[in-house]
């Protein structure tokens, strides 16, 4: 994940800790490392104390919400785990977007020693197949075997190869396992991890197959120069890989390459449930962090307001927002409790997943949430404003 990051997956995708589904903690963690990769991104490590594994054991594709204060403001982002799973391991990749005030901090500021809050590691951009046990590579379920499926294709963009890359690592683990990779980027001096996925190639020479597509950069192979598009992608589809023998497929990037590599796919009859996607962004314009994260709202006790009653921790908060406010369930309940969770306020990152119990609310947007997470009443609270004159919702459910 990037700054903002959204994960969504078109099918369930398991249980635990690989749902994201588990309460969203904040710990301080020491940084034990930061690597450039490029000009603009750094690979950040996190010393995680043997008595909190527990708390940050992950799957392959799951991100963390970083917390810090930046000249003198709280800011939260959410970035995806660059390793695949090991206990004790954390590692993030920063890539320094333009105005981006943490990514900038942490490209340019952040240091060895210095501790930053980390939230447990959440999302569901995960392989449905389960291949591997939460931090045991060898902890096959067999169930993608059983079925002939082991073949997969992921398709990045930029810093998108942060999760992807710990996807490969733990899918490529398995000995019977293929991957395609197409990594798209402006030039090759802006290539995150190139060095580690040289090193997994080498290591899997049969097995891994990278496609590099450099939109400002002239390549040997027509099909690798120029920016994706849809010509191109039919192209890379027709020529490159055989789509019908794909298992499954990992969408990393901004909304408009995701969203053609899906209109594309779909076109060629891939089952929706075979496509799980993270995207950057909605792409659509919107409040964003700074319109959802407890901005100031006044009651007036002789006006008209929605009651709103949250559940978090076993404890109910109560909070009266006005009708007139059009303010969201995350800020009303930020207002009178600070610990309520949240990671961009976006709506992209479903960390702030609550469930409505009492009431009705409109959900403005929704790229976090499985279709079965809506079905049984669950929202994004960010992204949520009452429809009804009460309204209570569940954070522990």
């Amino acid at each position: 994940m990037t700054a903002t990051n959204l994960n969504k997956s078109d099918s369930s995708a398991g249980e635990g800790a690989g749902t994201g589904k588990r309460r969203a903690k904040f710990h301080p963690l020491e940084v034990s490392q930061v690597r450039r990769l490029t000009d603009s991104a750094v690979e950040v490590s996190f010393a995680v104390p043997a008595e909190l594994q527990a708390e940050y054991d992950y799957v392959a594709g799951q991100y963390v919400a970083l917390r810090a204060e930046i000249d003198g403001t709280e800011i939260r982002r959410s970035y995806s785990i660059c390793e695949a799973p090991t206990p004790g391991v954390l590692k993030v990749g920063i890539k320094k977007d333009l105005g981006g005030v943490f990514s900038t901090w942490a490209n340019e500021e952040l240091k060895a020693g210095e501790t930053l809050e980390v939230m447990s590691p959440q999302g569901a951009f995960i392989s449905q197949h389960r291949l591997t046990g939460m931090n045991d590579a060898e902890a096959v379920s067999g169930e993608a075997l059983a079925a002939g499926r082991t073949h997969f294709v992921a398709a990045a963009a930029g810093s998108g190869i942060t999760p992807i890359l710990a996807i490969a690592k733990t899918l490529l683990a398995h000995p019977e396992t293929t991957l395609d990779l197409i990594y798209a980027n402006r030039a090759a001096s802006e290539v995150m991890f190139l060095e580690e996925l040289a090193d997994l190639k080498d290591r899997y020479p049969s097995r891994l197959a990278i496609h590099h597509v450099l939109s400002r950069e002239q390549r040997q192979a027509p099909i690798y120069s120029g920016r994706i598009d849809a010509d191109r992608l039919e192209q890379i589809f027709t020529h490159l890989i055989d789509v019908d023998k794909v298992d499954e497929w990992f969408l990393c990037g901004p909304f408009e390459l995701v969203q053609l590599i899906r209109d594309e796919l779909e076109g060629r009859n891939v089952p929706a449930a075979k496509v799980r996607f993270e995207l950057f962004s909605t792409g659509q314009p919107g409040e964003g962090a700074q319109g959802s994260a407890g901005r100031p709202v006044e009651v007036d006790p002789e006006g008209e307001n929605f009651e709103i009653s949250f559940q978090l921790d076993g404890l109910t908060g109560d909070v009266k927002s006005p009708k007139s406010a059009r303010e969201t369930v995350l800020n009303a309940a930020l207002r009178v409790r600070a610990d309520v969770p949240f990671a961009c306020a976006g709506g992209v990152c479903g960390t702030c997943r609550a469930k409505v119990t009492e009431g009705t609310v409109d959900m403005a947007e929704n790229y976090a949430l499985e279709a079965d997470d809506v079905e049984r009443g669950y929202v994004l609270t960010c992204q949520s404003r009452p429809t009804s004159d009460r309204v209570a919702v569940d954070f522990d459910a």
